[in-house]
């Protein structure tokens, strides 16, 4: 945050503040990362929304062997950096089976328009009620998809690309993605993005595999862990770490509070077990296939 003054001490005259300098930290992100800790004093360093206030300040990057996208959609501060280094905490995930490095990586910069395109199977519609006819996602669209009727917009699906970019620009919510998705769709789109922020730079991952929850973090809410702590672990292969990570909760009994010793070991792997419907090994194979890394690693325990 950046914020010329307004009052000039010596004179005592009010200034001008010059707009071109001016950023307020209205973000809910900024505000969320305060509520939890996480503020300069106490990180060392700023915190930087990566694709901007609006979540609309992205760069179109190549995805190298990319079967699923051709250019991802990442924040634009994310790829400003020379060397990536990402934190992860290692959980359960309700679509993924588990998300850590992978999931971290690629779906956390991923911009808005990422995030949608990623989760999305399909093309975007209008809720009518919502809609404001402010013109916005009229003006983001390069296909001329959204067209008005009684002055509220409507979305052309012949036009339509499935980009999102509409989706993240509306200041209504109006604009709502379709959420269906064939299963490991999202996951290889996440390895994917992945790839795309990592590639041809210097990177390195720390994933924390305490206080496990089974479902994502994105949730206001969760459940207790379903296994006991395990501890930190490192790598410079984003695959190598999620595979080591997933190999060491599963070797543990699962705690008798938690949803797992609910549901049981009828399937002997734990993410599984909590969410039948995932199959997290989709991410590494895929992750493996277009060169993110290897699952072969060696664990060094210190």
């Amino acid at each position: 945050m950046l914020l010329e003054k307004v009052w000039e001490r010596r004179s005592a005259k009010r200034k001008e503040p010059s707009l071109k300098r001016l950023f307020l930290l209205t973000s809910s992100f900024c505000i969320i990362d305060y509520i939890n800790g996480f503020t300069p004093y106490s990180t060392g360093c700023h915190i930087i929304i990566g694709d901007g206030l609006k979540g609309t300040d992205d760069i179109a990057v190549p995805v190298p062997n990319g079967e699923f996208v051709r250019e991802a959609k990442i924040g634009r501060a994310v790829m400003d950096a020379d060397i990536f280094i990402s934190l992860n905490h290692f959980k359960g995930h309700e679509m993924t089976g588990f998300g850590g490095a992978i999931k971290n990586i690629g779906m956390g910069c991923g911009s808005r328009a990422g995030k949608m395109e990623q989760h999305c199977d399909g093309k975007p519609t209008v809720e009518r009620e919502r809609c404001i006819g402010c013109r916005a996602c009229a003006r983001i669209c390069a296909h001329g998809a959204p067209m008005f009727r009684d002055g509220k917009a409507e979305i052309d699906h012949a036009k339509c690309v499935g980009c999102g970019r509409c989706i993240g620009v509306c200041p209504k919510d109006a604009v709502l993605p379709s959420w269906g998705q064939q299963a490991g769709l999202l996951d290889r789109k996440m390895a994917e993005y992945a790839l795309a922020v990592v590639h041809g730079r210097p990177h390195f991952h720390i994933s924390i595999v305490m206080d496990v929850s089974p479902f994502c973090d994105c949730h206001p809410e969760n459940d207790a862990p379903i296994v006991p702590d395990i501890g930190m672990f490192a790598s410079f292969d984003p695959v190598a770490l999620d595979q080591a990570c997933a190999d060491a909760v599963n070797s543990r009994a699962p705690n008798p509070d938690s949803i797992l010793a609910e549901h049981g070991s009828s399937h002997h792997d734990h993410f599984k077990d909590v969410s039948p419907v995932t199959n997290w090994e989709i991410q590494l194979e895929h992750s493996e296939k277009i060169g993110l890394g290897t699952r072969a690693y060696e664990l060094i325990e210190i």
